[in-house]
Order: structure tokens, then C-alpha cells, then sequence
């Protein structure tokens, strides 16, 4: 099921979204599709909706079309789609090409999360490059590189996309459009090439080639003899991939064309326009330790990546069993339900929510942080949906002043200031661990704030068996040891809609 329009349209986090979608128990579901986009961050509701009444629904929406989801953009009386690829097409056909359901999203005010790109690196690289040789080289000499330069980007963008990045440039050469043949060509040939050696394909030797012999194009003239030795040598795999294309798999695959349009103009370049070759032991030597240089670095890239891929999946298989909801829902009623006489004290969060979370925390729990940024993240996704209360474990006998310090600060700043300026100030301690700080940042003159709520509290932790630091309950039964705290989030949904739990 391609996605790449849609997810670029929803700007999310590709692998990212895959990743969540894949491991949902639920995959390939609409379900599945919902949920992932309501975990990275584009709140959303689905309907069954009938086409006479989609006149009403917003100018962008997600449908699914020719049995892809896509969103559905309304401009004038056209609709673009954005999904396997990008069209614009009539209401009518629209109506025609579309199921009746229909999914209305808002994406949350933290935008989807993003990751640095390897490209800016590689074009600052060809932009040295090519400044280099318009500097020093000839004309043809430069234009030799620059089709190097040429050959190492699509070779790139098609080692890319062996790992599962849809490639945009791949897509325009071969046709971006469903069902079209010469996009089904490219990926029969580049995806399904059987050539092995050590591991590496085909397309991985076009990658190794192509920055071989930019690096040695930017020593010409002196690697004039292995340059032109190389383009004639080139012409083996010319032949090969006609073969190919012509009689195994009897279709053409415009990339890999271009690419022996490529290297034939570089074939003619070197044969006909290269002067002063000579032979150079010295060269003939760095050259070859140029090619097992990199003939090492794309097998151990590719290994490499290989075994992230097969991790990956078998990660997301398992992830399909660990969130399965009645799985999760068993394990929490395993524990014992508890019910605490003070549900007041640090309270914060809609009081009417139907879900309500207890953190058994210490301010100086090293574990505790993550714990109070789980519970921060949840109350302002589900403001609500959710309550917290914070339970801290203090014992005034046991503990020293600055502990007593610490949480009469707190205590002061939650009675006299707003919710928010209480977790901003937890949130702060968590950062800083400076008790100075904290005194400063409240602005309290004295530690007289009275703590028996928070003292009865902790003797209803410890009445209760909850001693160990952090610990998360939800509507009173404890958060389930086999879970990490994190796939909290997973379950959020169906806890809110769970009669038994709530």
C-alpha cells in the first residue's frame, strides 16, 4: 500500500508513520490508519458517510480512493487526490472512484516529527565538485565529471529506495503514476534484480562505479589511462543490462537506459577527447585501493541497512501482539484495584475525564522524569479525556530539609498558582534538580505550607504496597510490568470507550 503522496501531504515522518501503521494490531484496517495518525499528532474521526451529504464536509479530508486512502483536497469544482500519486479529477469521478469512508483530520500545533536528511551533505559535496572542475579542469573534463556527478545521484536514489523510500526522481523517470508500465518496468527491474555478489546487486555496483570514477575524474588528466580502462570496462555491464531488460525480463526500464546513456557519453568522452594518457604505477595502485575502499563501504552499508530492514519488520510483527488491546486490558485487570480516600491533593486536569492516572512518584527518582513527561505529553493531547493526580512518596521523618523545602514549594505553588505553573514547575525541577532555583522560580518566603494531605497521601502509597518510584495507575489499577510506560499511549483510545475499565 503506497503512501508516499499522502504522508509528504500530511508532512509526517515516513518511516515514522510506516512503522506505527505496520505494527498496529489491526494492520492494513482503517482502524490501523486512524490510530496511526491520531499517535503522530493528526487528530481525526471516521464516518460512513453517504456522497449526497459530502458537500458539507471541509476542503481537505482523507478518503479512500481506488482503493487507496488518499486526501481529498476541494478546490473550485476539482479535487486534487493525494495518495499513490497525485491527480486532480471532477466531483463526479470523484463520487464515482470513492468508498463512503471518510476520515475529517486536524493536525495538532506540534508539527510532525522530522529527520535530518543525508541530500544537503551530498549536494554540498556536488557542488564542490563541479566548482572544482569548471576551475581547473577542460571543458570536457568537467562535463565528464559532471555526468559522474549524474550517475552517483541516481544510483543513490535507487540504493534508497531498495530500502523502502519511495524516490521522487525515480518516480518522474519511470512514470509516477498507478498502473503505468513503465513504473511497473523500473520496479521489476530494479527491485526484483537477481544478480549477487557478496550480497550486493546490480544497482549497488552502479553506485560503487559512478563514485569511483568521480573521485578519479577529479585527478584528470593523470587518471586519464584508468578512467578511459574503466569506461571501456563499462561497457560489460551496458551489455548485461540490455540483456536483461531485452530478453529476461522483456520490458525497458527508462532509469537504467539513462544511466547507459550515461555511460556512453562518458565512453566517448574518454576515447575520443582524452589526451596525454600515460601509465603511472603509483596511480594504478591508489585506484585500486579507491575500488576496494568502496566496494567495502557499500556491502557493509548494505548489510547493514539489510539487518535494520529485517529488524525492523520483525519488530513491527511483534509490536502487532504487544499492543492488541485485549491483551493489554487483561494484564492491567490482573492487579488489584485501588481506591485512594484523597484524590485532591497535586490534582490537575479535567475533573470529569473519564480516565484518571495516579503517578507514584519521588522528586529525586531518576526514573521519575520520563514518567511526569509521559503524563505532561498525555493531559495536553487528551485535555479532555484524562486527569493526573501526583502522588508523591514523603515521609517528614525520613527525609532531610531540602526535600521538605522542595515539596512545600511545590504544595505553595499549586494552591496559589495555576495548574500549568505547577507541572511548568515540576517540569523545571526534572531538568534542573536545583532546589535554589525552584525556591526562586515560586517566589515562596518560608516552607510553612502545610504537607498532612501530602503526608497522608504517601501513607496511602506505602498502606498500598506502592513504594518503588515511578509508578502509573490508571482508574486505579497498576499500569502492567510486562508494558513499557510509553505504550501508554497506544491504548489511550480504547480506554476511553472501555465501560468495564472506566
Amino acid at each position: 500500500m503506497l503512501l508516499e503522496k499522502l504522508i509528504n501531504h500530511l508532512k509526517l515522518d515516513k518511516q515514522e508513520f510506516l512503522f506505527q501503521f505496520n505494527s498496529h494490531p489491526n494492520y492494513p484496517s482503517a482502524l490501523a490508519f486512524s490510530d496511526t495518525l491520531n499517535f503522530m499528532g493528526v487528530r481525526n474521526d471516521a464516518y460512513e458517510l453517504d456522497k449526497e451529504y459530502w458537500g458539507e464536509l471541509p476542503e481537505e479530508f482523507i478518503a479512500i480512493v481506488d482503493n487507496s486512502f488518499s486526501v481529498v483536497k476541494k478546490s473550485g469544482n476539482q479535487y486534487s487526490i493525494y495518495s499513490d500519486k497525485t491527480k486532480i479529477i471532477n466531483k463526479e469521478e470523484l463520487y464515482q472512484k470513492a468508498t463512503d469512508f471518510v476520515l475529517l483530520f486536524e493536525k495538532d500545533k506540534a508539527e510532525s516529527k522530522s529527520f535530518t536528511s543525508y541530500k544537503p551533505f551530498v549536494y554540498a559535496i556536488f557542488a564542490i565538485i563541479f566548482i572544482y572542475s569548471l576551475v581547473t579542469l577542460t571543458w570536457y573534463e568537467t562535463v565528464f565529471n559532471i555526468l559522474s556527478l549524474a550517475g552517483v545521484y541516481i544510483s543513490l536514489e535507487i540504493f534508497n529506495q531498495k530500502f523502502g523510500n519511495t524516490s521522487a526522481v525515480i518516480g518522474s523517470i519511470c512514470g509516477d503514476t498507478a498502473g503505468n508500465q513503465s513504473a511497473n518496468s523500473c520496479n521489476k527491474i530494479i527491485t526484483q534484480d537477481k544478480t549477487s555478489i557478496l550480497g550486493l546487486k546490480f544497482s549497488d555496483f552502479s553506485l560503487i562505479y559512478f563514485t569511483g570514477i568521480t573521485v578519479l575524474g577529479l585527478f584528470l588528466p593523470a587518471t586519464s589511462l584508468v578512467v578511459k580502462g574503466f569506461s571501456f570496462a563499462s561497457m560489460i555491464a551496458i551489455g548485461y543490462s540490455l540483456y536483461i531488460q531485452g530478453f529476461v525480463e522483456k520490458t525497458f526500464c527508462r532509469v537504467c537506459l539513462l544511466i547507459i546513456s550515461v555511460l556512453l557519453a562518458q565512453l566517448f568522452i574518454s576515447t575520443f577527447l582524452f589526451g596525454n594518457i600515460y601509465f603511472d604505477t603509483g596511480i594504478a595502485l591508489l585506484s585500486i585501493l579507491l575500488w576496494v575502499v568502496l566496494f567495502s563501504s557499500v556491502l557493509y552499508l548494505n548489510t547493514t541497512l539489510e539487518a535494520k530492514e529485517s529488524l525492523q519488520k520483525s519488530n513491527a510483527k511483534n509490536l502487532r501482539f504487544k499492543r492488541n488491546y485485549d491483551l493489554f486490558k487483561r494484564e492491567l485487570l490482573e492487579t488489584e484495584k485501588l481506591n485512594f480516600s484523597d484524590n485532591e491533593t497535586f490534582f490537575v486536569g479535567n475533573k470529569e475525564a473519564k480516565i484518571h492516572l495516579s503517578i507514584i512518584s519521588n522528586p529525586y527518582c531518576g526514573f521519575c522524569k520520563d514518567a511526569h513527561k509521559i503524563m505532561e505529553n498525555l493531559l495536553e493531547k487528551y485535555p479532555d479525556e484524562i486527569s493526573v493526580q501526583i502522588r508523591f512518596n514523603y515521609s517528614p521523618d525520613k527525609q532531610n530539609e531540602k526535600f521538605t523545602n522542595l515539596i512545600s514549594d511545590f504544595m505553595y505553588t499549586y494552591k496559589h498558582k495555576t495548574q500549568q505553573e505547577f507541572l511548568k514547575l515540576i517540569e523545571f525541577w526534572f531538568e534542573n534538580k536545583d532546589e535554589n532555583k525552584i525556591r526562586q522560580k515560586t517566589g515562596a518566603t518560608s516552607s510553612d505550607e502545610d504537607l498532612t494531605p501530602l503526608i497522608e497521601m504517601s501513607a496511602e502509597n506505602r498502606n498500598a504496597g506502592l513504594n518503588f518510584t515511578p509508578i502509573i495507575l490508571i482508574n486505579g489499577y497498576q499500569f502492567p510490568d510486562k508494558y513499557d510506560r510509553e505504550d501508554i499511549y497506544y491504548f489511550i483510545d480504547e480506554l476511553a470507550e472501555d465501560e468495564e475499565i472506566l
